[in-house]
């Protein structure tokens, strides 16, 4: 009998102890990750990691103008700064990552298009950007598309940007892939290539870089539309959230701010901010 006894006082222990465990696991899981907003709660923002001006990771902590549209959002939604966990959202990866719930939303250079509004929510759009080229501040061969033909056009590997060009506005420009931007742009710069393609937001972020002051300029073309919308996973109620957020900064000026900051160096001219809803074909 008394062996039984502690048995049952044992077992009790034991039971106390694991309930005291579970509530403190609670207690730990509710403040690493919400979408709620407040005390120490953490929100979890996608971004890109090797854009210049647009997302950026350095030694100093995260730069770019989606880095500060993310921040500004976080704060409306009731975080600090250092309530936000940063994770790369790279452009394979974007629908997948919201779909699982990795992040709470993600702002990467993320054009809205049907195909990806079908898979997830967008807020916004928050920056009208057009597909470009960027070449030697000194080169005056290139005034228009066309003039294109004939020159060595250069995008990332796997980019349809380059393709677009030659399909549609200049089918004797002579396609180069490199692997990266900045491979594309040291090679502007030596003149084994004429002119780099993408968005005209990722090329004026590049550009503005300190060790590409001067040299590079936008041909300023508009040959497309990108709408860049903050993604969020299907049916999520941060779309309203983020989009009276986005509101908030375009009134306050921030907006305009962050554009300069980040893009200014280049002498990016920017479309001025889109209306929330507005996504221009």
């Amino acid at each position: 009998m008394k062996l039984r006894r502690v048995t049952a006082a044992s077992a009790a222990v034991l039971a106390l102890a694991v309930a005291a465990t579970a509530c403190g696991s609670d207690d730990k899981d509710d403040s690493s990750s919400s979408s709620s907003g407040g005390g120490n709660k953490k929100i979890t923002i996608g971004i890109k990691f090797d854009q210049p001006g647009i997302g950026q990771k350095t030694p100093d902590g995260y730069a770019g103008f989606d880095v500060d549209v993310a921040t500004y959002v976080a704060k409306k939604l009731g975080y600090s700064e250092d309530q936000i966990t940063w994770k790369e959202a790279k452009s394979a990866d974007r629908e997948t990552m919201l779909q699982r719930g990795d992040v709470d939303f993600i702002a990467a250079s993320y054009s809205i298009n049907d195909e990806r509004a079908a898979k997830v929510d967008f807020a916004g759009p928050y920056l009208l950007a057009h597909q470009d080229v960027l070449i030697r501040s000194d080169d005056n061969s290139i005034k228009s598309p066309e003039d294109l033909n004939s020159k060595k056009l250069c995008s990332v590997t796997g980019s349809t940007s380059a393709q677009n060009v030659k399909d549609k506005l200049a089918p004797k420009a002579q396609l180069q892939q490199y692997p990266t931007y900045s491979a594309c742009l040291t090679g502007v710069q030596s003149g084994a290539i004429d002119a780099l393609t993408t968005d005209d937001s990722i090329l004026a972020g590049y550009a503005s870089q300190a060790s590409f002051k001067g040299k590079f300029k936008l041909g300023g073309f508009k040959m497309t539309n990108e709408n860049y919308g903050i993604g969020v996973k299907k049916g999520s109620d941060l779309k309203a959230k983020i989009n009276t957020a986005l509101e908030a900064m375009v009134a306050d000026k921030s907006w305009d701010k962050a554009v300069e900051a980040n893009f200014g160096p280049a002498e990016y001219k920017n479309e001025p901010a889109p209306k929330i809803g507005n996504v221009v074909k």
